[in-house]
């Protein structure tokens, strides 16, 4: 593959990276959102939920229409749609006094930009490249970029909340407008021929042909990545309270209270498992003598 498909690739590739940012970078900081907001743990969880949900409705809606208008035309308004949904969520944390049902607003209009931009892109590598290396080779480096999202998204929620609870919505329309200019100016798809497009009626059709067919498959593999992925969410949100619980224990101890809690929390979670395995050792090492 060439320097120049290669970076069309690179440019492909930071649209997954930045949707999973856009979800996962919450994860961290849900804690501090249900004190800011003075909120219950149920609702702070539908800052992610809605996301998810409204994505999940439209993703059927905007491949049919990527595939009438061009995979470009859709991906580019949805980065915008996004990116929009991220200043929403973030004025109305940073200027409003209840600002709840404005930022899952803002979510749901992230959602909606989610479900067009990053499920396109794997179509829109088989539209970029013919031979079958470097369609395998494109989509290696697709959920590459995809589960360094997951690793990165986290982190850097932590880091970006530590300055300001709310700046993660902020960063989210920067992360959007990157994309956008790359996707631009440096991703090119050949043009679909007219006689390639299909009509509504027969994308249900063979929608529907699909499901009849493998539909016990097809509902199998959803409902097993529904529920890992709920798992998967639900242990990390746990484990982040977990963490917060301690940390907040000791502050309560020492009769002091920390600026950055989460970064606090981040520094807990590793070095306190480390102090209680040397207290394990010395346990051990005293009941051997």
């Amino acid at each position: 593959m060439s320097k120049k498909r290669r970076f069309d690739l690179i440019s492909v590739a930071s649209i997954p990276l930045i949707m999973t940012l856009g979800n996962s970078m919450l994860i961290p900081v849900l804690p501090t959102i249900e004190k800011k907001l003075s909120i219950s743990s149920f609702e702070s969880s539908l800052v992610i939920t809605v996301y998810s949900v409204v994505a999940i409705i439209l993703i059927p809606i905007a491949g049919y229409l990527s595939d009438q208008y061009g995979r470009k035309k859709i991906i580019i308004p949805s980065l915008f749609i996004a990116g929009i949904g991220g200043l929403v969520s973030g004025f109305a944390s940073w200027q409003l006094t209840e600002p709840f049902s404005i930022i899952l607003i803002g979510r749901a209009l992230q959602g909606v930009g989610a479900a067009g931009a990053a499920p396109i892109v794997l179509p829109l590598v088989g539209d970029m490249y013919k031979k079958e290396s470097e369609v395998s080779e494109g989509l290696g480096l697709i959920e590459t970029s995809n589960t360094f999202g997951k690793v990165l998204s986290p982190i850097l929620g932590a880091i970006l909340a530590n300055l300001i609870w709310f700046l993660p919505f902020f960063a989210f329309p920067i992360f959007c407008l990157l994309s956008i200019v790359l996707v631009i100016f440096f991703v090119h798809t050949p043009k679909k021929k007219k006689s390639e497009k299909q009509t509504a009626k027969e994308f249900i059709g063979k929608v529907k042909d699909i499901f009849r067919k493998d539909g016990k498959w097809i509902s199998a593999i959803f409902i097993i990545g529904g529920i890992l992925m709920f798992i998967f969410i639900w242990h990390f949100i746990l484990l982040i309270y977990h963490v917060r619980g301690r940390v907040r224990g000791k502050q309560h101890s020492k009769g002091s209270d920390s600026r950055h809690p989460i970064s606090r929390s981040l520094y807990h979670l590793f070095c306190d498992r480390e102090t209680d395995r040397a207290k394990q050792d010395c346990h051990e090492m005293g009941n051997g003598r």
